[in-house]
């Protein structure tokens, strides 16, 4: 195990100290993807999380709820209260790679990057546990359940007392299509809001040779899903960011039947809170028009997920500025928002921050597979990249105004 020199060899910049935690990273990295818990099950990861940390100096350890774990680092100057987050959860997915540390847990998967997040953020509480001086307060939530609505997010934020007195919060995500050790950051606008639908239609079922007895929910369907195109197309303005995907569509169960029913689900995503307030209404007046048209009726359910994340602009140009400083101009670029979505967005509701990318994808390494791909890893180099990233922006965000 490496170890970084108990403070301080003061020749030894920031990014010098990270980059020798490299083998360390690495090992807490694989444990964590070999032993993958899904969404509210991370028991031993939590305790595995938890037992590190108490093995670093000068920090106070809890359990804010079940399956999350708290680190705080107090300072000895004055300065902001920071939270740096990390999600600790896999996916229930089957592994598909072959390296010695695949995962053991089966139908469980690290394909998303949040082993590295946790490693990173455990890298990060390793470095600033170690320095004599330090700002401020800083808190470190390795946060449950990101991959499952509604989210341990928002049970952290609005169930337990982690955000009272944060002035500032920031949290990172590895990204396998920005290539390794890039980091991209910008204000404003960066993830939508991910909610879902859920569309039942009910006809009246018969023999598929006689059609004109029947009402054909699966005829209706395919209407259906043809049409809320035209809600993104030629229902809202082609300036506004919005994505309506059916996603799944289940009727029938023989070949010379009419079934009576057609269910169809699927994901609506926005960043305008005005947009997503209207998209209910517009997606519902597709279906019960076509409904309506074809004689058939509908059951219809619009599901709220994770609010949009959008950066604050003085927090995000502080990351850039963090980046420019760490990785220099060519790795720092401006990120593109994306339709994707994130519980980080809860802690926005509290204090102000911004949340940014770590490129992870190495073509050579064969860790650009997109993710929640079976074959999904990261080149493990990013991990440095992202404890130069999490430290420092800790400390300049913690120094009092």
């Amino acid at each position: 195990m490496t170890t970084v020199n108990n403070p301080a060899d003061e020749s030894a910049t920031m990014n010098d100290r990270a980059a020798r935690l490299l083998p360390q990273l690495q090992t807490w990295r694989r444990h964590l993807h070999q032993f993958p818990e899904i969404s509210f099950q991370e028991h031993q990861t939590a305790a595995y999380i938890a037992s590190e940390l108490r093995q670093m100096p000068g920090l106070e350890v809890s359990q804010p709820t079940a399956t999350s774990v708290l680190a705080v680092r107090k300072g000895t100057q004055p300065g902001r209260t920071v939270l740096l987050r990390a999600d600790i959860d896999a996916l229930p997915i089957l592994e598909e790679n072959s390296f010695e540390y695949v995962s053991q847990n089966a139908g469980a998967m690290h394909a998303c990057g949040h082993d590295g997040h946790t490693a990173i953020l455990l890298g990060t509480a390793k470095l600033l546990s170690e320095q004599a001086q330090t700002a401020g307060e800083l808190r470190m939530i390795f946060q449950h359940a990101e991959e499952q609505s509604p989210g341990g997010a928002e049970e952290l934020v609005f169930q337990t007392g982690l955000m009272d007195g944060v002035d500032v919060v920031t949290g990172l995500h590895l990204n396998s299509q920005l290539p390794s050790g890039v980091v991209s950051v910008k204000p404003g606008a960066f993830m939508a809001a991910p909610d879902n639908i859920y569309i039942t239609i009910l006809g009246r079922g018969g023999h598929a040779a006689h059609p004109e007895e029947a009402i054909d929910p699966i005829a209706i369907g395919a209407q259906v899903v043809s049409n809320l195109q035209h809600v993104v197309s030629r229902g809202t303005s082609a300036l506004e960011a919005l994505v309506v995907s059916v996603t799944y569509f289940q009727a029938g169960s023989t070949t010379n039947v009419i079934p009576e029913r057609a269910e169809l689900k699927g994901t609506v995503r926005t960043f305008s809170a005005e947009l997503r307030e209207r998209a209910p209404e517009l997606i519902e007046r597709v279906v019960r028009g076509i409904c309506e048209a074809h004689g058939a009726t509908y059951e219809f359910r619009y599901e709220l997920g994770y609010r949009p994340l959008i950066n604050d602009d003085g927090v995000a140009e502080v990351l850039r500025q963090v980046a420019l400083e760490t990785v220099g101009e060519a790795r720092t670029v401006v990120a593109q928002p994306t339709m994707g979505g994130e519980d980080f967005s809860a802690y926005l509701q509290k204090a102000p921050g911004a949340y940014f990318n770590v490129g992870s994808g190495t073509r050579e390494l064969e860790s650009d597979y997109p993710h929640h791909h079976p074959r999904f890893t990261i080149d493990e180099e990013a991990l440095v990249t992202g404890v130069q990233m999490m430290a420092a922006a800790a400390q300049r965000l913690a120094q009092a105004d």
